[in-house]
């Protein structure tokens, strides 16, 4: 007969809230982060780069394994339904919240499927899981993660099956945490959870009670998470508009991007490398002396047809350097 680990103890884990805090501190970083660059008071918007996107993942990854880890705690001894449609229901109307607000705030990439929309529906899907095997569950864990990898079909591109993130394309949204792969790691969150929880109730660290301030201010952060998460960033948007405000943008706010664009732009349409690296600098130059520097590029019709007129030189320019030989001095000078 196949025996079970012990039912985690009904008690609440002081250390499981710490750590659903940390997630939620690490988050507010990276949306504090996104912020700055959203509002140009940085260079670029460094959460959209290649170690952004990976701290991103990180973060939503460890709200979705607590979620499992969670799901074991609420509901390891029986099935505790009231409380577990009521926690549904919370996460549900919170993810509709956001995206009423996204809609509003950002119409051309609002958030249709984040990562609370994810926790809500998984937090339904995982409760078969909670007395399968446990090895059953970490190889179904293995599937979900998976699955991108495995499946591309253009029919799952259609904006009723987005959220399951099998399509080949993905969409324009703020935050996008589609069903595969990230319902894997709720599932290893629960087979992590039945395996050590009774394990971790039972040692030093799963009696461990917080004693300073900060250890109190960050348990009761984690026991309201939900709440938390949904207006820190809010207010974190709200006080950087404000120094946004008060200072204007980074001086050289988009410069990189705006570089980037251009050479790219150039060598797909023929120029050639180094006239184009050339052009980029001297257009940035020349739309500045003109005051036509838009970081956004929102010009009008007007300011558009100078702008191009001034790109247009400076390519015509640096096209007239190429064979040019580097500068050097006269002797004697």
């Amino acid at each position: 007969m196949r025996s079970e680990p012990p039912a985690p103890p009904p008690r609440r884990l002081a250390v499981i809230d710490l750590a659903r805090a940390a997630a939620l501190a690490a988050m507010a970083g990276y949306h504090a982060l996104w912020d700055l660059g959203f509002l140009q008071l940085t260079p670029e918007n460094y959460a959209l780069a290649p170690a952004g996107r990976v701290a991103a993942h990180l973060i939503a990854g460890s709200f979705l394994v607590l979620v499992g880890i969670g799901l074991v705690l609420m509901n390891g001894r029986s099935l505790q339904v009231r409380p577990t449609l009521r926690r549904f229901a919370r996460i549900a109307l919170a993810a509709a919240a956001i995206t009423a607000a996204t809609w509003v705030a950002f119409p051309g990439s609002y958030i249709f499927f984040g990562v609370l929309h994810c926790i809500a529906l998984s937090s339904l899907l995982g409760l078969p899981f909670l007395r399968l095997p446990v090895w059953l569950v970490a190889l179904c864990a293995a599937l979900v993660l998976a699955a991108p990898h495995l499946v591309h079909a253009p029919v799952l591109d259609a904006p009723g099956l987005q959220f399951l993130g099998l399509g080949r394309v993905v969409p324009n949204t703020n935050d996008y945490v589609p069903l595969f792969p990230w319902f894997g790691l709720v599932l290893a969150g629960i087979a992590l959870g039945r395996l050590g929880l009774p394990r971790l109730a039972r040692a030093r660290l799963g009696a461990w009670e917080p004693r300073g301030a900060p250890a109190r201010w960050a348990a009761r952060a984690g026991r309201h998470s939900l709440a938390l998460y949904l207006v820190h960033q809010p207010a974190l948007l709200g006080l950087l508009w404000g120094v946004a405000a008060l200072t204007g943008p980074h001086p050289r706010a988009g410069v990189a991007t705006f570089r980037a664009d251009y050479a790219g732009n150039c060598l797909r349409t023929g120029g050639e490398a180094r006239a184009c690296r050339i052009a980029a600098r001297c257009t940035l130059d020349a739309l500045r002396g003109a005051g036509l520097w838009r970081s956004d590029g929102g010009f009008n019709a007007q300011e558009r047809l100078r702008a191009q007129a001034l790109s247009q030189g400076c390519y015509e320019a640096a096209e007239g350097t190429r064979a040019a030989p580097p500068e050097t001095e006269a002797p004697g000078q």
